[in-house]
């Protein structure tokens, strides 16, 4: 059943015995690419020669049984046995799940952008609590959390943010976040006590490194440099440091200026081209998979609404997965690993079933 495994397991001993040789660190970019890979690999061929190991002890204890050696021998062969046979159960199980075929931008870094949608100023306000959300969720997880691009209002809201999540497999987490957030609650500005439902969108997108290629001609892209506005500290105002990037191709604007140096702003705001460019052609590819787009998780579509956060009835709501937690406050503060493990697991379930029946 996993013949294949055998060629991984050798190819774990290839990187390795390469990676320990003195001429190793002379390639620096062939140096990461193969510590990235080996990784990757490390949990299929760990989890793999476990179960080799289990294997040969349920054969050996499978021999025992059937020999001709002593009555207390053969029940001792046989206890051995059943544990062998539960531990080789469980790792061909554990075995399954590593085989289902990985997103190769699962271990990136992210990018996530918000939008207040439908509800005016209440769903401003919902956008910057969605945003202290997932920053509380990166402290927990020890990522580091910057801001690219924001626009809020006088109450504390924010029409629209985009930020950075850097942190290895933030994405592979994260990327379930987009689409359409709704709110229902009774605004602090509602004399009649009446529940008010807005919605704010989200986008995840993958960081772009430097091994995966985006052709960006120069002759596509119109760089302006202006002097950043709004709140940003002392001398945001003072010197010309933000960056407006237009893609003449596809219509992308992005401006940067939460940072005093303009190479910063600049770095930030070619980095979210990327991205959106990378996700641009993500997109195509997927258009050809429409029925794997459809899986349990949804489409990853902004305009699908993925999740309602009720706050009368303390109820957040996925709706892809029918999952639901009456702990929103929990949730707000950024105790997000129950639900995202929840949406984890119902993807991988749904590969699990493409994959038993593509047999």
């Amino acid at each position: 059943m996993y013949e294949n495994l055998e060629g991984v397991r050798l190819r774990y001993e290839d990187i390795s015995r390469e990676l320990a040789s003195p001429e190793a660190a002379k390639d620096l970019d062939r140096y990461r690419k193969l510590t990235r890979e080996q990784a990757q690999l490390a949990p299929l061929v760990e989890t793999y020669e476990a179960y080799q190991r289990a294997q040969q002890d349920l054969n050996e204890a499978k021999e025992l049984m059937g020999g001709e050696g002593d009555e207390e021998l053969k029940a001792l062969a046989k206890d051995e046995f059943e544990e062998a046979k539960e531990r080789s159960q469980e790792l061909e199980g554990k075995l399954r799940i590593l085989l289902v075929p990985k997103d190769p931008d699962d271990d990136r870094s992210v990018i996530l952008e918000i939008r207040a949608g439908a509800g005016g100023d209440e769903a401003a306000l919902f956008a910057a609590e969605v945003f202290r959300m997932y920053n509380r969720y990166a402290e927990r997880k020890g990522w580091k959390v910057s801001v690219v691009d924001s626009e809020s209002i006088g109450i504390g809201g924010l029409k629209f943010v985009s930020f950075m999540v850097e942190g290895a497999g933030a994405y592979g987490y994260l990327k379930y976040e987009s689409g359409v957030h709704r709110v229902q609650r009774v605004p602090e500005t509602e004399s009649q006590g009446r529940i008010h439902t807005s919605t704010i969108t989200v986008a995840a997108m993958p960081e772009v490194d430097d091994d995966i290629t985006i052709d960006i001609p120069p002759e596509d892209i119109r760089i302006d440099i202006t002097r950043a506005s709004g709140n940003g500290g002392q001398g945001v105002n003072t010197t010309d440091s933000a960056v407006r990037l237009t893609h003449y191709p596809t219509g992308i604007v992005i401006y940067s200026q939460t940072e005093r140096s303009q190479l910063q702003n600049k770095n930030k705001a070619f980095a979210l081209l990327r991205a959106k460019l990378y996700e641009l052609e993500k997109e195509k590819r997927h258009d050809a998979e429409a029925d794997l787009r459809r899986s349990q998780i949804g489409t990853g579509d902004r305009s699908e609404k993925i999740r309602t956060y009720n706050f009368p009835q303390s109820r957040v709501t996925d709706h892809r997965i029918h999952y639901t937690t009456h702990n929103i406050g929990g949730v707000m503060n950024g105790d997000l690993d129950e639900l995202i493990e929840a949406l984890r697991t119902s993807d991988r379930e749904a590969k699990l079933l493409k994959m038993d029946e593509a047999k």
